[in-house]
C-alpha cells in the first residue's frame, strides 16, 4: 500500500515537472512596463530580508521559547516551510493569489509560472521584473504559515504540520492575498468608481499575514488542546538568548517586509521604513513599562515580545501614516498585546504556546483598525483622489474605520472556519498530535531522531575513565535532579 502511494506521488511530481517545463515562462508577456534598476535592486534586497525573517529570524525566536527537547523540531518547522511553500507557490499558489479571477481568488493563468518572466507585470509592479515581484510575494507566503507554528509548538506531528501548512496556504492564504492585494479583489481600495467591495487599507499584510495566521493559530490551540502538564509544571523558555537574536533579525528583516511593499525605492518606502522602526521602538517600551508596573521587573522576553508586537501593529499602516502616528500605534500595541499574551489566555484557559494569537492575531486586528484612524494622504497621496477618500478618522473620514472593521471581521471568519475545517481533515488523514510518550521525550527525538544539545554525550566524554576533573573547580558535578515533564 505504501509503495503504491509512493508511486502515485512520484507520478504526480513528474507530471507537474513536465507541465512546468512545457509552460511558456514569460514568453508571451508583453514588456509594456519599463525596468528600473534601482527599484529592482531594492526589491531583491527586500525579498532577501523577508526570507531572513523566517530563517533564521522566526526559527531562532520561536525555538528559544520552547523547552530544550523541542528546539530542533521548532526550527525545522520554519526551515522546511522555506522549501515546501516555494514549490507550492511555483506550481499554483502564485496564480491563485495574483492571477485574474473573482473577487475572492485568482485563476490559473500563472500556474507553473506560466507567463512569469523578465518583463514587468504592469498590474502590480511596472518597474521590476515579474520574477522579482513573484519572488517577493513568495517570501510573505513562506512566513505566514510559519507564524501559526507558535500556537501548536511542542505537540503537533511533523507530518500533520506539513499537510496542514500546505492546505492552509492554498485554501486560506492565497484567497486572502488575492482579496486584499489582487487585481479586483474584495478588499482592494483601488477599485474603480462605482466598483463593489470593501476598500480596506492593508499596506504590507495586517489582514493577509497577521490576522489570518493569528486567528488560525488560536483555532489550532483550541482544537489540539494543551500541552501535557501545561499549568501544572513549569515550561519556561530554554534560551531567551536565541529568542533575542531572532527578534533582532525580525526587526531588521521587517524593513523589507514593510518598506519593500512600496515596490519602489522612493519616498513611500522611506516613510514605511521609518514608521516600522518607530512603532517597534514604542511598542518595546509600552510592553516593558506595563510589565514593569505589573510584575515589578522589566524582562528581556517582554521587551523583545513588545518589539514584535509593534512590528505587527504597524504593518497594515506602514505606508499610510505619519511617524508620530506610528509611535502612538506602537505604544498602544505593546500594551494591548501584553495583556493578550499574558492575561487573555489564562482567563479563557487555552494553550497558545508561543503567543501567536496574542501578538499576531490581536496585534494585526488592532493595527488594521487603527489604520482607519490614522491613514493620511500626506504620506500616501493615492488614498485621496477627486473620486475617492480613504483617509482616516482623524482627518474627517470615519467611514474608513467601518471599512477596516468589515475587512477584519471577514478575515477572522475565513481564517477561523478555514483552519478548523483543515485541522479536522488533517486529523482524519494522519492525526494531529504526537503520542504522550513522544511528547514526553520531545519532538526532536520522536519526530526527527536528533537532539539539539548533546550535553549528556559531552558530559560522558569529559568524565569517561574516571579521574577527569575539568569543571566545577576540579570536581565532577552532582547528578542532575529529576525534572518533571
Amino acid at each position: 500500500m505504501v509503495r503504491a502511494r509512493s508511486r502515485a506521488f512520484l507520478s504526480f511530481a513528474l507530471l507537474a515537472l513536465f507541465l512546468g517545463f512545457c509552460s511558456k515562462a514569460g514568453a508571451d508577456e508583453v514588456a509594456s512596463g519599463k525596468i528600473d534598476s534601482g527599484d529592482t535592486a531594492w526589491m531583491m534586497v527586500s525579498a532577501a530580508l523577508v526570507l531572513m525573517m523566517t530563517g533564521p529570524g522566526l526559527a531562532l525566536f520561536y525555538s528559544g521559547l520552547v523547552r530544550r527537547k523541542n528546539v530542533l523540531a521548532t526550527m525545522m518547522q520554519s526551515f522546511i516551510l522555506m522549501a515546501i511553500v516555494t514549490i507550492i507557490w511555483a506550481i499554483v499558489g502564485y496564480s491563485l493569489a495574483f492571477g485574474t479571477g473573482t473577487r475572492f481568488i485568482g485563476g490559473f493563468e500563472y500556474a507553473f509560472l506560466n507567463h512569469v518572466g523578465a518583463a514587468p507585470n504592469v498590474d502590480y509592479a511596472p518597474t521590476i521584473p515579474h520574477t522579482t515581484w513573484m519572488a517577493y510575494q513568495l517570501m510573505f507566503a513562506i512566513i505566514t504559515p510559519g507564524l501559526i507554528c507558535g500556537a501548536y509548538a511542542e505537540r503537533m506531528k511533523f507530518s500533520a504540520m506539513l499537510l496542514f501548512s500546505t492546505l492552509w496556504l492554498i485554501c486560506v492564504y492565497c484567497p486572502m492575498a488575492h482579496m486584499v492585494w489582487g487585481k479586483g479583489g474584495l478588499f482592494s481600495w483601488s477599485l474603480p468608481p462605482g466598483g463593489y467591495g470593501i476598500p480596506a487599507l492593508d499596506f504590507a499584510g495586517g489582514t493577509v499575514v497577521h490576522i489570518s495566521s493569528g486567528v488560525s493559530a488560536l483555532v489550532c490551540a483550541l482544537v489540539m488542546g494543551k500541552r501535557r502538564g501545561y499549568g501544572k509544571v513549569p515550561m519556561p523558555p530554554h534560551s531567551v538568548v536565541l529568542s533575542v537574536i531572532g527578534a533582532a533579525l525580525l526587526w531588521v528583516g521587517w524593513f523589507g517586509f514593510n518598506a519593500g511593499s512600496a515596490l519602489q525605492a522612493n519616498g513611500l518606502a522611506s516613510a514605511a521604513l521609518v514608521n516600522t522602526h518607530f512603532a517597534a521602538a514604542a511598542a518595546t517600551l509600552g510592553w516593558m513599562f506595563i510589565e514593569w508596573f505589573k510584575t515589578g521587573k522589566p524582562t528581556v522576553l517582554g521587551a523583545i515580545s513588545g518589539a514584535v508586537a509593534g512590528l505587527v501593529v504597524i504593518t497594515p499602516a506602514s505606508g499610510f501614516v505619519t511617524p508620530m502616528s506610528s509611535l502612538i500605534m506602537g505604544f498602544i500595541g505593546g500594551i494591548v498585546c501584553f495583556f493578550g499574551a499574558t492575561s487573555l489566555k489564562h482567563v479563557f484557559d487555552y494553550d497558545d504556546s508561543l503567543d501567536a494569537f496574542g501578538v499576531h492575531g490581536l496585534g494585526g486586528t488592532l493595527g488594521a483598525i487603527l489604520t482607519g484612524v490614522f491613514a493620511s494622504s500626506g504620506i500616501n497621496a493615492l488614498i485621496k483622489t477627486p473620486n475617492t477618500n480613504y483617509e482616516g478618522l482623524i482627518y474627517g473620514n470615519g467611514y474608513q474605520v467601518v471599512n477596516q472593521l468589515l475587512a477584519t471581521v471577514v478575515t477572522w471568519i475565513i481564517a477561523a472556519v478555514g483552519a478548523f475545517v483543515l485541522l479536522k481533515i488533517v486529523d482524519a488523514a494522519v492525526g494531529l498530535r504526537v503520542s504522550e510518550s513522544d511528547e514526553y521525550d520531545g519532538l526532536d527525538l520522536s519526530q526527527h531522531g536528533e537532539s539539539g544539545y548533546n550535553l549528556e554525550d559531552a558530559y560522558s566524554a569529559t568524565f569517561a575513565g574516571g579521574g577527569a576533573t575539568l569543571i566545577n573547580g576540579g570536581e565532577a558535578p552532582e547528578a542532575a535532579p529529576a525534572v518533571a515533564h
